[in-house]
């Protein structure tokens, strides 16, 4: 037994150095490349450390005006899709569960689109707001029309496709019918996943919804062993599978809402993380809600890392990216699933 745990230890280890590593690696790359002790000398500064000062205005500014915010915005955004993932697919028991799977992320994307251009809301709290119905409906019609909790993998996967694609026509109408052609731009882009426009606000508010989200879940992490497991198991330890579900639904529906009204519609995070945390660290939801925040936090900031630096100057939209890294690992999950 103790074997076992020292390497569950040096795994969470590894992760948690990574963690701590990566935004330093990541503000280094970019269109204009900042050396490594010119990144620190910058943070130490801004976090009131004495340093000497070897750089200039420019660089300064392109460390901590530019690419931290994003940087942490990627991190709060990231473990929020990660702590989503974990739990839509034990709430729904299903492999391939995922907000962006599933018509989640489609709906807080029309429903931020419908704020932003039909209302005029600005506001990040508003087009959250917003948001949240939009993924809350989404994600109710989906379930409904797979079944509810009986629901098999293929229904599942064709009823959250159905919405997700009714949601993004519905999306591009709205987008379209703008009047201001700048704004359609700028909301077109941004349904791809965009952490360029990221301020320290935006960041800050997707960290703490992050570890609000994270912690709430790893709370619950037993009502996610018993669901997983199946409504009987559910049953035969007190919990009641149908209330607990709609009860774990809304605050992940909210904060994917969050994610989406900061950054866009970002797939595929939820759906790849979790599943290589599976085989990394093991099935305990406890573990495996710790360990998908971490590691989807360290996967969408290097892959906004490799969207803003692979065409630098210009920025690849980070959904694109992560649509890359997942679409084929979807299409091996579902040939295993349904084999």
């Amino acid at each position: 037994m103790a074997r076992p745990h020292r390497r569950l230890s040096a795994r969470f280890a590894l992760l948690t150095t990574l963690i701590v590593f990566t935004p330093v690696l990541s503000i280094a790359f970019g269109a204009a490349p900042v050396p490594i002790d010119q990144v620190l000398g910058v943070l130490a500064d801004h976090c009131g450390i004495p340093v000497h000062v070897t750089w200039d205005f420019v660089t300064d500014a392109i460390v901590w005006q530019n690419r931290m915010p994003r940087i942490v915005t990627g991190l709060g955004v990231g473990a929020i899709l990660g702590v989503s993932g974990v739990a839509l697919q034990a709430v729904v028991r299903n492999p391939l569960a995922e907000p962006y799977v599933l018509g989640v992320s489609a709906g807080a994307s029309c429903g931020a689109a419908t704020a932003i251009i039909l209302i005029g809301v600005s506001s990040t709290l508003g087009v959250a707001g917003m948001a949240f119905l939009g993924a809350l409906l989404s994600t109710t019609i989906v379930l409904f029309m797979a079944g509810g909790r009986n629901s098999s993998t293929l229904r599942l996967i064709l009823a959250g496709l159905a919405v997700g694609f009714v949601c993004q026509a519905v999306t591009n109408f709205i987008i379209f019918s703008s009047d201001s052609p700048e704004t359609a731009r700028a909301v077109m882009f941004w349904t791809l996943g965009d952490l360029s426009r990221a301020s320290w606000a935006q960041g800050w508010t997707s960290v703490i919804v992050a570890v609000v989200l994270a912690a709430l879940l790893w709370a619950c992490a037993p009502w996610l062993d018993a669901l997983a497991s199946g409504d009987s198991t559910a049953i035969a330890v007190g919990i009641d599978p149908a209330r607990i579900r709609v009860l774990l639904l809304v605050p992940v529906s909210a904060g994917v809402a969050m994610a989406v009204a900061i950054s866009g519609g970002i797939g595929f995070v939820g759906l790849v993380i979790p599943h290589l945390m599976r085989s990394f660290i093991g099935h305990g939801h406890r573990r495996l809600v710790a360990s998908s925040a971490i590691a989807a936090a360290i996967f969408l900031v290097w892959a906004d890392t490799f969207s803003r630096t692979v065409f630098s100057p210009a920025e690849l939209p980070i959904g694109v990216v992560t649509g890359l890294l997942g679409a084929p690992f979807l299409l091996v999950l579902v040939r295993r699933t349904l084999a």
